[in-house]
């Protein structure tokens, strides 16, 4: 196929995704915001401080998104900006995430609202948060207030973003707040998510019936490093079921993980529209009868794999073709939620795209249900631990000036948008070196 070109549906969603944390600015009534006041948990010591300037502006990244070709966006609304304090509720907020939403229609650009994106209000780390069984009381409040006040302004609703994230980084490895090592304060989190998640599927639906619901799961591959070894593939499969299937299990199978309980969990398979993807890396698994604390197994990469700038990861396209695959068995409708890569030069990006594009065309050949697909991120923005420091935008920006320049992997997936189509012209113009992979003689 020298010369092939890969089209996509006609009535794909092309996107960006972003978190209001990450873009909005001076968000200092959660628990990010708190976090970040303290020495040492920040790379460099950054803080997110007006970050992309969203709350005051989000016109030139709008803007910026219309000139791209794009129509779809993923954003989250600010649980604390919402309800700054228990049980009130902040009009002036509800009317500017109003005006964001209508701003992206008005463009042409459809939205996807996500009500959770890590963080939380300072009054509910009080209560203990998502450890505490009654955060689906409050999370149950809050997504019925959103729904009477701004559900008819989207149809696609992400409850939570990555609840294995969340749990995993700020109840396991400790870099996220609240920032402990406790399995079993992780495993209750997890399990009031999936509860939070069902109840807030169905105000969503009982307030607006047309709604379509789902929410995204970040799914990294645990590959065994020596597949013919016995414990190298049974620490792999430990980091499997932890990471990746316990979240999904009561909501797509309808019964509960071993990690979060035994026996079934009525009503929940039923409560999912659709599974969003957040796909970036895997990494391969090594037995280690040492690391007590990390399942007994070292974490490595592949002796000739592509390094992800800043330590992220490999480069491992692959891994979205699996997935898809994986998530794909309950026929749901799929949407990549996220997708992208750590790139300050821009030098790994153009490829990264187009390499992980060519794996969601592969799926589409065999049919799977891929809704729509949005790019980590538009902008440079704040990456949560890893501060300025690890950017993901398509647009590069200057944390302090906040100006904006567009890089060539932004021109180049506006140009894939815009013909609905990854052409040999754009491999040729752009990404010369992936043509014998993508396109073989």
């Amino acid at each position: 196929m020298p010369n092939a070109t890969y089209h996509f549906p006609p009535d794909f969603l092309w996107g960006v995704a972003t978190a209001s944390h990450q873009v909005e600015g001076n968000n200092t009534n959660n628990q990010w915001w708190a976090w970040e006041q303290d020495e040492g948990h920040i790379n460099f010591g950054h803080k997110s401080g007006k970050a992309c300037g969203w709350w005051e502006n989000t016109d030139i990244d709008f803007d910026i998104a219309a000139r791209m070709g794009l129509n779809a966006m993923r954003l989250s609304l600010e649980w604390s900006r919402i309800e700054p304090k228990e049980g009130y509720l902040d009009l002036d907020a509800i009317e500017r995430y109003r005006q964001m939403l209508q701003g992206l229609k008005q463009r042409g650009i459809e939205p996807m609202v996500t009500l959770h994106h890590f963080s939380n209000p300072l009054w509910l780390e009080e209560y203990g948060s998502w450890e505490n069984p009654d955060i689906v009381m409050f999370f149950n409040r809050y997504t019925e207030q959103v729904m009477k006040h701004l559900g008819d302004e989207a149809t696609l609703w992400c409850t939570l973003n990555e609840p294995n994230v969340y749990a995993s980084q700020g109840y396991v490895e400790g870099i996220f707040p609240p920032g402990r090592s406790d399995i079993k304060a992780a495993r209750q989190v997890l399990r009031n998510m999936v509860q939070a998640h069902v109840e807030s599927y169905k105000i969503i639906h009982r307030i607006k019936p047309e709604a379509q619901v789902g929410f995204a799961h970040n799914y990294r591959f645990f590959d065994p490093a020596r597949p013919n070894n016995l414990m190298d593939r049974v620490a792999s499969w430990a980091y499997e079921q932890a990471f990746n299937r316990a979240f999904l299990k009561p909501l797509l199978n309808g019964w509960w993980h071993l990690f979060l309980g035994i026996g079934p969990a009525p009503g929940m398979g039923k409560a999912v529209d659709w599974i969003g993807l957040n796909y970036y890396t895997r990494d391969l698994v090594r037995f280690d009868r040492t690391a007590k604390d990390d399942l007994y197994s070292q974490r490595l990469h592949a002796e000739d794999a592509e390094l992800l700038d800043g330590g992220y990861g490999e480069l491992y396209p692959e891994g979205l073709f699996r997935a898809l695959k994986i998530l794909s068995r309950k026929g749901l409708p799929i949407y990549i939620t996220e997708n992208g890569t750590p790139d300050s030069d821009d030098d790994q990006r153009p490829r990264a795209l187009v390499l992980h594009l060519h794996q969601m065309w592969k799926a589409l050949q065999e049919n799977i249900q891929i809704r729509g697909y949005y790019h980590w991120t538009l902008t440079d923005n704040f990456e949560w631990a890893e501060g300025w420091g690890m950017p993901f935008g398509l647009i590069e920006m200057d944390p302090e000036t906040k100006e904006r320049k567009t890089r060539p992997s932004a021109d180049l997936y506006s140009a894939i948008v815009r013909g609905n189509a990854i052409t040999p012209e754009l491999i040729d113009a752009y990404i010369p070196e992936v043509r014998p992979v993508i396109m073989p003689e």
